[in-house]
């Protein structure tokens, strides 16, 4: 039963994870522009190293629930420490890494290593709710909407944990404002989950809006005038980087 949980878990994180990346990562690969504005083949080492990164910050998570539902609130604090903290410090050390880092397309990184660590995050949801002693529908209700929450709590995190000096200098954000808007929303979420699963949902939900509409005001400061620059330049001037995958007739 537990191999299962865990098998189904592993399917909705990756399906998750690897959706945004290919719909909305993709938006910025050809051909959807002129030219991808960045490196597919380290898009995809991104999302794969997200998704080793992954395990040992879905087991500290793991942790901070079992000690939520316990009432455990000082083993509960120091595990969301761990696991912000463990978070940011990935995230820093991929975007000022000599491979991932140091250029115009580190945001489209990051996304896809944040992205992925969401996904393995989501396999611990779903193998502890269904690993569990019952199962209702309301229950996996809430277990599909703190999928998602976890995903996009990932996702929003990714554009503002970057350094807008070097990014967007007209607007404040860094490892520090991503740590803390991390934290806010997983203590959210797992103080949602104590409360049934009509609270897991409400808090889910709560994240989601959030979070959706952060990554979006970031994306327009941050990603969007990339996007628009390339489609207006045709293909001039853009980072000559890896054509192929990721490609889609829609736009």
């Amino acid at each position: 039963m537990v191999s299962g949980a865990v098998a189904i878990g592993g399917f909705v994180g990756v399906l998750l994870s690897g959706a945004f990346v290919y719909w909305e990562v993709g938006r910025f690969a050809a051909p959807q522009v002129p030219q991808s504005l960045f490196d597919e083949r380290r898009e995809l080492f991104a999302y794969t190293a997200g998704l080793f990164v992954g395990v040992p910050i879905a087991f500290v998570y793991l942790l901070l629930t079992v000690a939520a539902a316990n009432g455990a609130l000082v083993a509960a604090i120091v595990d969301l420490a761990i696991l912000v903290a463990a978070t940011e410090v990935a995230a820093w050390a991929l975007q000022r890494s000599r491979y991932f880092g140091r250029g115009e397309a580190t945001p489209l990184y990051a996304l896809g290593f944040r992205s992925a660590v969401g996904g393995i995050v989501v396999v611990a949801a779903v193998a502890g709710y269904l690993g569990g002693p019952t199962l209702s529908a309301l229950g996996l209700a809430a277990m599909a909407t703190q999928s998602l929450a976890l995903v996009a709590l990932q996702v929003g995190g990714a554009l503002l944990s970057i350094p807008r000096a070097v990014w967007a200098p007209s607007a404040r954000g860094g490892p520090l404002s991503g740590a803390a808007v991390g934290a806010a929303a997983y203590g959210v979420l797992v103080l949602g989950s104590t409360l049934g699963p009509e609270g897991a949902i409400a808090a889910a939900l709560l994240i989601l809006a959030g979070e959706t509409g952060a990554y979006r005001r970031l994306r327009r400061r941050i990603l969007d005038p990339r996007l628009a620059s390339a489609e207006g330049a045709g293909g001039e001037g853009v980072p000559a980087v890896e054509r192929g995958g990721f490609r889609r007739t829609d736009r």
